[in-house]
């Protein structure tokens, strides 16, 4: 009975095993497909970027100095102009305003009362110049009869005086026609209606252009009138450029004058070398274009290069400036994605011989992509980017292939 036990485990004994090595490899842990990173020395830059523009540095914006009729400017952007001397816009006395009934009919009964004015004023001059003539024909009768002794010495000066009188009576009128006559032509000008004849001599104020350099834009090209203080051209020197970029705050207290900016983006192969001038200090709200309210600080940056490497730029050019906050030639460095946080230390996953195993590393400055290690690996381990929650301490791990 025992024999035939025996017999019959030592006939099932290799079939189960064989099945149980199936199912142990079956059924073994599969290593953990994963992406690798190596760690290398090399340099490393650390900064803040954004949409910028360029600008003129000092943009003149002429204005009209007087209301009137300006005539067309022909200048267009680009054109260069001269301090002092080049004329950017002329402008002419316009045209009067149309006349109600009310207001032409007073100037109508002004114009009639400015012509009887000037009639009576004539009659007048008329009057005078009759007593003159009296007063003249009478001196030189006295003045005959003073010779053979028939009147006194004193009718001939009353005679005399006469004349004088006369003569500065008729000045008188005269001066009182020459006030009449304009009152006519003052009160005729009243009823001038729009679109008349201009005056060849009349006057013509001519804008000229404040500062030598080129037209940047022109706001009122065509012809009108313009009030006042009406913003007509703006001109500047496109060889005085500077880029402005708006930051957010928490990143504008990062930025110094002084700091050596890359600018790219402005359609060029290479980056234009430039520098921070000014960080303005005051800051001002913006919405970005997902609708949220954002400090924003202005950084105003100068070229460093020689002019013609950016000569092609103008006023209003978009741009990417990039501002080097810390640069470095020589760090240890992996990518930020490798990292992961255990408490308040920074590990990674390394690989040792197809394990993973977490290490505690000390990390210094980062860009975003980057992150310098400052202890915990050395050049050309290789680390886990992106692990996912299957990898932990002696998993085993395999590099993912792509297909």
């Amino acid at each position: 009975m025992q024999a035939a036990v025996r017999k019959r485990l030592w006939f099932w004994l290799p079939p189960l095993a064989l099945v149980m090595l199936a199912l142990a490899w079956l059924f073994r842990p599969q290593p953990v497909a994963v992406d690798f990173a190596e760690a290398s020395r090399g340099p490393l830059q650390v900064s803040v970027s954004d949409d910028g523009e360029t600008r003129v540095k000092d943009v003149f914006v002429v204005s009209a100095p007087v209301a009137g009729l300006m005539r067309r400017i022909e200048l267009e952007a680009g054109d260069p102009v001269v301090a002092d001397e080049t004329v950017v816009a002329r402008i002419e006395p316009s045209d009067p305003a149309f006349l109600d009934r009310r207001t032409e009919g007073e100037a109508l009964a002004g114009l009639r009362a400015a012509e009887a004015a000037r009639a009576h004023a004539a009659a007048e001059v008329r009057r005078v110049e009759a007593e003159l003539e009296f007063a003249q024909a009478e001196l030189r009768r006295y003045e005959g009869l003073v010779a053979r002794a028939a009147v006194s010495q004193n009718d001939l000066d009353a005679a005399r005086r006469r004349a004088r009188t006369a003569e500065a009576a008729l000045q008188e009128s005269r001066a009182g026609l020459r006030v009449r006559e304009s009152e006519v032509e003052q009160a005729r000008a009243r009823l001038q209606a729009p679109g008349g004849p201009r005056n060849a001599d009349c006057a013509c104020v001519l804008v000229r252009s404040p500062v030598s350099g080129s037209v940047l834009r022109v706001l009122n090209e065509s012809e009108g009138v313009v009030t006042a203080a009406a913003p007509l051209i703006e001109v500047g020197d496109p060889r005085r450029l500077e880029v402005v970029v708006d930051l957010l705050s928490t990143e504008a207290v990062r930025v110094s004058p002084g700091q050596k900016v890359l600018v790219e983006g402005w359609g060029g192969g290479q980056p234009l070398e430039a520098v921070v001038r000014r960080v303005e200090p005051f800051g001002f709200t913006k919405v970005s274009a997902l609708g949220v309210e954002e400090q924003r600080v202005n950084v105003v940056i100068d070229f460093a290069g020689p002019e013609e490497q950016w000569s092609r730029l103008g006023h209003g050019f978009r741009v990417e400036p990039r501002i080097l906050l810390w640069e470095s030639e020589d760090v240890l460095r992996v990518p930020l994605s490798a990292l992961y946080r255990e408490g308040r230390d920074w590990r990674v996953f390394r690989d040792d011989a197809g394990r993973a195993r977490t290490t505690a590393v000390r990390v210094g400055h980062d860009n975003g992509l980057e992150v310098e290690v400052l202890e915990g690996l050395k050049a050309g381990d290789r680390v886990v980017v992106h692990p996912s929650d299957r990898v932990n301490d002696g998993a085993r791990i395999v590099e993912r292939q792509l297909r």
